[in-house]
């Protein structure tokens, strides 16, 4: 019964979502800041250490980024208000250097998205003053660790000797595989703009959320960037999952009691 003109109005609904939509919150006056990125990847220690730096300090919604290539979903917040998948950007003044920080629920699910997605926050970063850009993430190693190493890449072997310097490892061909998702995309795109660009992965199981691996990145990134926030928070998160582990471990032996074995996997 309806025309071809009116499905034609439907469809073209001005109103629709667009690819990608950047909200503008608040402006920024950070001086010469640094772009951090920390979305959720393998032990969540990107998200973990971006959150940390939000609510640690004085920190400033800038930005909402919302996108088709997020998962078609909405968060639920505490008094059951509805948000539609998006990324936000921070304004983080420390004692130190000013970050940007990106942080949010989701990556983009398919390969165009990270591809875009990566270029707006690289281009949103670049627009508040950022030249330098680091990003965070996890290196799985499939089993329980006690000491956490952080490993890095870089747009430039020049940015090497000062990141050895603050503890990073640099090992041959690793992690396997290279970078996946936003992490590895701000590094190699931002090295074609010009930009310095560094990626710092926490060793992690890749089992579970790793606060304590967080907490690695967290020490290289405050003294490369030369600032100190309280750690307690993140510490006393450590301190809950170790008794989660160990409760786990030990349900894992009350099962197999003779077979000797170290937990190498928690499903």
């Amino acid at each position: 019964m309806g025309s071809t003109d009116a499905l034609l109005r439907s469809v073209a609904n001005p109103r629709d979502m667009k690819e990608i939509e950047v909200e503008q919150v608040a402006e920024s006056d950070l001086d010469d800041p640094v772009f951090v990125e920390g979305l959720p990847g393998v032990g969540h220690v990107g998200k973990l250490v971006a959150e940390h730096l939000i609510e640690e300090t004085d920190s400033t919604l800038l930005a909402r980024v919302y996108s088709e290539h997020f998962p078609p979903q909405v968060g639920i917040d505490d008094s059951g208000v509805a948000n539609l998948a998006h990324a936000e950007l921070y304004a983080v003044p420390t004692d130190g250097r000013d970050l940007i920080v990106l942080t949010g629920d989701h990556q983009a699910g398919d390969n165009t998205g990270q591809y875009r997605l990566s270029e707006t926050f690289l281009d949103e970063s670049e627009r508040l003053g950022a030249e330098r850009v680091y990003s965070l993430g996890g290196v799985p190693t499939g089993e329980l660790i006690e000491e956490y190493s952080v490993l890095g890449a870089v747009s430039s072997e020049a940015l090497i000797d000062d990141l050895e310097a603050a503890g990073v490892e640099f090992r041959s061909e690793e992690p396997t595989g290279g970078i996946v998702g936003t992490s590895g995309l701000l590094l190699g795109l931002g090295s074609r703009r010009g930009l310095e660009a560094v990626c710092l992965m926490g060793e992690t199981s890749g089992y579970l959320v790793d606060p304590k691996s967080a907490r690695a990145v967290l020490d290289v990134l405050q003294e490369r960037l030369e600032f100190d926030i309280p750690v307690e928070a993140l510490d006393d998160r450590a301190d809950e999952m170790e008794e989660v582990i160990s409760k786990l471990q030990d349900m894992e032996a009350a099962q197999s009691p003779s077979s000797g074995e170290d937990l190498r996997y928690i499903g």
